[in-house]
């Protein structure tokens, strides 16, 4: 009985590390992608003013 319990806390032990490891890995990820959207909005924003400014420099040059 004392192998078996032995064992299976092996076998949790095994997969706790495991589930921690996976949810580095996911936490990781978020962050890399929420890095990516934010550079993304930036570039958006920029993008966006630069559209909008032209609109105002068209309007004064006509």
């Amino acid at each position: 009985m004392k192998s078996q319990i032995e064992a299976r806390l092996a076998t949790l032990r095994g997969e706790l590390e495991s589930g921690q490891q996976v949810l580095a890995d996911l936490e990781q990820r978020h962050a890399e992608v929420t890095h990516t959207m934010q550079r993304i909005s930036g570039a958006i924003q920029v993008l966006e003013e630069l559209l909008a400014g032209d609109g105002v420099a068209a309007d004064h040059a006509a």
